[in-house]
């Protein structure tokens, strides 16, 4: 069984350096080995890290709930209507999801088709076992899959964005050129290294001169192209309805700070924040925050409208609100009430998650 390490170096022996996307997308995707191929209870308290699903069922409830109110909009037009998730993991969230609708949405739940666009024969089976006893769940193994087409309905991703491979640029202040940091081979090591760039994206290209000029050397940015691809073919896809995204993020302003000069890339292993980002590939988990501007531009040259940017919080208090309002949602039990602060303290899953919404129709 090739291991990610060996994918690295072979491939790094036999074309020299590899561009940090590459080395991220072998280390996290690699058939059977990668991190995310390898491992089904990386999630959670005994796992690598915390989610906003591994805090227990109320994210998924709220979430149905609006989810059930724009699909009851949808409606009105007589088509079938379908929820597709991307990047499911496990399936608990899709669970989660179609459990609230079935009790409290039976009428919507039994119109509703559920999809899940799942690329990992091994995910893939984790789910299906998770969501055995819903009938109406389908797998889709890329936007491309014929049995797609465009449809009405949801779309949406759950800490998904964050990670999809990014390149790593670096500010050479005295050459005053952007390169990018790849990684090659010290003996057994994955290093970094410096490599020329000529293919800067136009957010980095169209820097004021004025920044750039008091930039430190060595600033670290990050650009997904992989997360601003996944959003247009998204988009391509969505007939009527809303393209959503819960990750973590920033703006484009928001991502030039000097607390950031090492840029966002973090590796978690254990709830703790590894230091060698290049070190056991495969064994921890690699992840970059989300640019947001980057990803609502996507959207918007694909034809879709920006409705709102907000915070984990705003978003889930407003649904919360309108829920008890309508009396969808009674008073939360002291168990509920624990997972929403979980969910939307600044100390907790509320600091840096962000929502973007755009829709179609």
């Amino acid at each position: 069984m090739k291991m990610p390490t060996q994918a690295i170096r072979e491939e790094i022996l036999a074309g020299g350096a590899i561009s940090f996307a590459r080395f991220m997308e072998l280390a996290l995707y690699c058939p059977e080995t990668g991190y995310y191929e390898s491992e089904k209870d990386t999630v959670g308290r005994a796992g690598d890290f915390i989610t906003s699903i591994s805090t227990g069922s109320l994210f998924g409830e709220l979430l149905a709930v609006q989810f059930a109110g724009w699909l009851e909009e949808l409606r009105i037009a007589d088509c079938g209507l379908r929820i597709i998730e991307a990047g499911a993991h496990d399936g608990k969230l899709a669970a989660d999801i179609l459990c609230w609708l079935q009790t409290h949405r039976p009428k919507l739940f039994s119109e509703i088709e559920y999809g899940i666009i799942e690329p990992s024969a091994r995910r893939q089976a984790w789910q299906r076992e998770t969501l055995k006893a819903f009938a109406s769940v389908r797998w889709f193994s890329h936007f491309h899959d014929s049995a797609i087409q465009r449809f009405n309905g949801i779309l949406f991703s759950n800490e998904l964005l964050d990670a999809l491979p990014v390149r790593r640029l670096g500010w050479d202040a005295k050459a005053k050129r952007w390169f990018e940091w790849g990684v090659t081979l010290a003996g057994d090591k994955c290093v970094w290294c410096k490599m020329p760039t000529d293919d800067l994206p136009s957010s980095i290209l169209h820097l004021p001169p004025s920044l750039l000029e008091v930039l430190p050397d060595g600033y670290i940015l990050e650009t997904s192209p992989a997360a601003e691809n996944w959003w247009r073919e998204a988009a391509k896809i969505l007939a009527r309805g809303k393209l959503l995204a819960i990750d973590y993020g920033f703006t484009a302003n928001e991502q030039l700070s000097p607390a950031r000069r090492n840029g966002t890339l973090r590796a978690y292993h254990r709830h703790h924040v590894a230091d060698d980002l290049l070190a056991h590939p495969g064994e921890q988990d690699l992840t970059a925050h989300v640019n947001f501007s980057a990803i609502q531009k996507a959207g918007e040259e694909a034809g879709l409208t920006t409705e709102y940017f907000y915070t984990q919080p705003q978003f889930l208090t407003r649904i919360l609100e309108r829920a008890v309002v309508k009396k969808t949602f009674g008073r939360l039990n002291s168990k509920q009430v624990r997972q929403f602060q979980t969910l939307t303290h600044p100390e907790h899953l509320g600091r840096a998650f962000r929502v973007l919404v755009q829709s179609r129709g």
